[in-house]
């Protein structure tokens, strides 16, 4: 299947304000809340999502999960967890893959149309911010040349140097 671009859009802002179908959540292994992307989504979505992640026991890293979306605009979330970077020679960059690849298969399953990705990874988690972009771009490229379903896949960055780096990384491969 062709890979028609305008499917992998770059969108600078909150996530959780979002209007799609899914937003992405880069959790930690508890799924219980945290900082970041993580903490903004659970104080957005209010206590019924604590209450539904408390349910299902964790998540490994690489791996993905899907809840309601609560008081959010998106129906669902999917909660991903990203490897902390520990120099590039543990794995982190297959894991990293495998949470875009974990949730977009979840979004494939669920018939999500629209979904957004935060940069997994890349806040607490020390992950090389264009290392990482380039580890999305590629897994969410490789991922709608061969699925329909999502229509549309959006890499949110939270500010101008995070939109840079996904950029690049999207120049590089479309």
């Amino acid at each position: 299947m062709e890979l028609n671009i305008d499917r992998i859009r770059i969108f600078e802002g909150d996530i959780v304000k979002m209007r799609v179908d899914a937003i992405v959540n880069a959790a930690n292994n508890t799924l219980l809340g945290g900082g970041g992307v993580d903490g903004a989504i659970h104080r957005a979505a209010g206590p019924a999502l604590l209450e539904e992640c408390k349910t299902l026991n964790g998540c490994p890293t690489g791996e993905a999960k899907i809840t309601s979306g609560y008081l959010l605009p998106s129906k669902y979330i999917i909660h991903t967890v990203g490897p902390v970077w520990q120099g590039g020679e543990k794995g982190e960059d297959e894991l990293l893959a495998s949470c875009y690849r974990k949730s977009l298969e979840l979004a494939r399953d669920y018939r999500i149309k629209t979904i957004a990705f935060p940069a997994i990874s890349t806040g607490a988690y020390g992950f090389p911010s264009e290392r990482a972009a380039v580890i999305a771009a590629s897994q969410v490229k490789e991922f709608l040349q061969k699925n329909e379903i999502p229509e549309t896949v959006y890499l949110v960055c939270y500010n101008k140097d995070s939109c840079k780096s996904i950029k690049k990384a999207l120049s590089k491969i479309l």
